[in-house]
């Protein structure tokens, strides 16, 4: 069993859909895709959540989500205004050891890398795991630096990074866009591995399966996902 995580720079940058193109890819080769969403916030029970996108988009064999709370908030906090128990590190490891049955396990955080899922955060389960960590970073103003933090903090920990990817490339992108993709590996010393297009979240299924296995370099994918 191979597991990546995917965590975001922030909120709203594409993580879903980078996790969704990531299954997408891995389905291609004939891979047993897993996917783990330890807590889902802002989503009401029997709505679909992040990983109905995801195996909707992807088709990821299966999903396991740990804990859902209704406010769109950190899952600490969410988990705290609806009395209901923290995750813990342990459990949600064990969870994830859990789907050895499957050949690659992709877990997405909330947030960033720091936000608290229970007890812990992403970089917490990362490090007990000794798994690789996905960077998803937006593209615009503000995104030179939250990625050099983020990528700064799985250094320190000993955490490797898996990458870069710009989750949201717009058809018109912007000066400050252009010099950030070019600045992107320059300033984190991290490779930028895919840019996907706007939009592609809503493609149909059929769509985005056929295109997402072309946004990743065959090598990193050999690497990452069909090992």
């Amino acid at each position: 069993m191979t597991v990546l995580f995917v965590t975001g720079t922030s909120t709203e940058v594409g993580k879903t859909v980078v996790t969704a193109a990531l299954a997408a890819t891995a389905c291609a080769a004939d891979r047993i895709v897993a996917v783990c969403k330890p807590a889902q916030t802002g989503v009401a029970a029997g709505e679909p959540g992040d990983l109905a996108t995801i195996a909707g988009l992807g088709g990821a064999g299966r999903t396991v989500e740990l804990a859902r709370y209704p406010d769109p908030l950190a899952p600490d906090t969410a988990a705290r205004r609806c009395g209901a128990p923290l995750l813990t590190l342990g459990e949600t490891a064990a969870a994830i050891d859990d789907l050895a049955s499957a050949d690659l396990v992709l877990v997405e955080g909330a947030g960033g890398l720091l936000v608290r899922l229970g007890d812990f955060t992403l970089l917490d389960l990362a490090v007990e795991l000794a798994a690789p960590v996905l960077v998803v970073a937006a593209p615009g103003l503000g995104t030179l630096n939250h990625s050099e933090l983020t990528t700064r903090t799985l250094r320190a920990a000993g955490v490797p990074c898996a990458g870069l990817v710009i989750g949201s490339w717009p058809e018109n992108p912007d000066l400050a866009m252009e010099t950030n993709r070019a600045d992107l590996p320059r300033v984190t010393g991290i490779d930028l591995v895919a840019t996907l297009p706007a939009g592609a979240g809503s493609w149909s299924p059929d769509r985005f399966r056929a295109e997402a296995p072309t946004w990743f370099p065959e090598p990193w994918v050999k690497r990452y996902l069909v090992r």
